[in-house]
């Protein structure tokens, strides 16, 4: 470990550390490919998220508490890989992100895992104020349009670009990430939220539930979430939309928006990617 990498690592710390107290690793964070939700960053999003996620903490399935925290990012990198493209036939970008530890007794385990490929997947947490369509460019958080996410539109696959990146909050280990390349080297994710929405729910209903949830995650945590999430069950649209109103003000935001969850929400997304 050089001295330029302790002295970025003990910007963050009260005390100065040697290099043999800490352990370092490097983690994708997310890139511009389109992933499992069919949703991809676009490149002015990967640049803001650069920025962000410095001295952000990593913490286990976006379960938000101080004895959840494990690690923390003290440097970013944007990579462009001119030997390989996206689904979009663009170069293929990815965010890296350089972690620290603590080495101790108790992450001594954790450590191993990391080190054995164990817990690599990882998923980050974040705010986009824009979701727009790739097909007719309507931006989602604000209107509906008649697109589909996974369905093709004259030969190209329709996905959402998320863009205007408001805030990054934290990445965690998961074990089933949104995006494919993400790992060590979108997500305060709710797949449960589509089933409960029932088949017939419209898009935008599911978009409200998950919005929802995620704003009732941000103001009072995990049992907030499913309370919320059991009380928007069966509501119509309209409902929904009073209800995603309320939260906003009881959690503070504006409008950002979560990437990298299964199913958008309305103004603010949460998704999923890899170390």
């Amino acid at each position: 470990m050089t001295k330029e990498i302790l002295d970025k690592i003990n910007k963050f710390t009260r005390r100065e550390f040697s290099a043999d107290e800490l352990y370092t690793f490097s983690v994708i964070l997310c890139d511009n490919e389109i992933d499992r939700d069919c949703e991809r960053f676009s490149d002015a999003a990967l640049e803001k998220l650069k920025a962000l996620f410095v001295g952000k903490t990593g913490i286990f399935d976006h379960e938000a508490s101080t004895s959840n925290q494990n690690a923390r990012i003290f440097e970013t990198e944007l990579v462009t890989d001119e030997s390989r493209k996206n689904k979009c036939g663009e170069p293929y970008k990815y965010l890296k992100a350089s972690a620290y530890m603590v080495r101790t007794e108790d992450n001594k385990n954790l450590i191993a895992e990391i080190e054995g490929g164990i817990k690599k997947e990882v998923s980050i947490s974040c705010s986009a104020g824009r979701r727009r369509c790739s097909v007719c460019g309507c931006d989602k958080a604000l209107q509906s349009c008649s697109h589909v996410k996974g369905k093709t539109y004259g030969g190209r696959l329709c996905h959402v670009v998320l863009d205007d990146i408001t805030d990054a909050y934290e990445w965690s280990f998961v074990a089933v990430p949104a995006q494919v390349n993400a790992g060590v080297t979108k997500r305060f994710t709710d797949e449960g939220d589509n089933k409960s929405a029932g088949d017939s729910a419209t898009e935008n209903e599911r978009l409200l539930r998950c919005e929802i949830r995620r704003l009732a995650f941000i103001s009072g945590g995990k049992t907030a979430a499913f309370a919320a999430e059991l009380a928007a069950h069966g509501m119509n649209e309209v409902q929904l939309a009073g209800m995603k109103k309320a939260y906003e003000k009881l959690a503070g935001h504006g409008k950002p928006e979560i990437q990298l969850a299964t199913e958008p929400g309305n103004e603010q997304q949460t998704s999923s990617f890899k170390l």
